[in-house]
């Protein structure tokens, strides 16, 4: 097993789960935006099938969906009821990352203060607490 699906086992555990850190969201170039965006998408891919292989026999699994639209790439991350969006909005030559969890409230806009938190972030998925 992978140190991640080891992390996803020990929150079945009872574990407690990280809370990602996160940044305000600052524009940059859309090519440094869109290449952190490709990077995030593509280690959620990973580390998406590596907690389905624990989870699955547990019932519930995470998924993931690319919802790109125009002036944007994202991907949405969502287990049971709870998701967390991550997109780029691009405009003209900049491009701002935000992170948008559901149920959360709104305020300034934030992102991922890493790739790495990507990790915690999709733990929190897990083991939040379920919004009605």
């Amino acid at each position: 097993m992978t140190p991640f699906m080891l992390a996803v086992q020990s929150l079945l555990d009872g574990a407690e789960a990280p809370v990602p850190a996160t940044e305000p969201a600052a524009s940059r170039s859309v090519a440094v935006a869109t290449d952190e965006q490709v990077i995030i998408r593509s280690l959620a891919e990973q580390m998406v099938s590596e907690a389905n292989a624990v989870l699955r026999e547990h019932g519930e699994v995470l998924s993931l969906v690319d919802d790109s639209g125009d002036g944007e790439l994202a991907f949405t991350v969502g287990f049971a009821d709870r998701s967390a969006r991550i997109r780029t909005a691009i405009a003209g030559r900049e491009a701002v990352a935000c992170l948008v969890i559901a149920g959360e409230p709104e305020g300034d806009p934030r992102r991922l203060a890493s790739e790495e938190e990507l990790r915690a972030l999709l733990l929190s998925l897990l083991t939040a607490p379920v919004h009605h």
